[in-house]
């Protein structure tokens, strides 16, 4: 599994309006439905109303490729650019390292 963490920052609240715009236009459920796609949800900092964080996860790199290369992408980039806002990205892979379990409370 590979999950990116893409960070959205804006000013006057034009990043949460975005992953608002994102939800009700569809183009987020329409993301969740592609093949590969594990997670796709978006959070705000509680100390920072300028950034929304998008925690997006999918099974491989050829899912994201796929992604990538869906029409969606132009749909999110004129959004990125109506909001004004600038992305910094985290990328992680998972590696299945299970030893952590006993200090998770369920």
């Amino acid at each position: 599994m590979i999950t990116v963490n893409l960070y959205y920052k804006g000013t006057n609240g034009n990043a949460r309006v975005f992953a608002e715009e994102m939800e009700s236009s569809g183009i987020a459920d329409a993301i969740r439905k592609e093949d590969g796609n594990l997670r796709y949800e978006y959070f705000q900092p509680i100390n920072d109303p300028e950034t929304i964080l998008l925690i997006d996860s999918w099974v491989d790199q050829a899912a994201i490729d796929a992604h990538h290369a869906s029409p969606m992408m132009k749909q999110i980039a004129e959004l990125r650019d109506k909001y004004d806002l600038h992305m910094t990205v985290e990328r992680f892979v998972s590696d299945e390292y299970k030893s952590d379990e006993k200090y998770i409370r369920k």
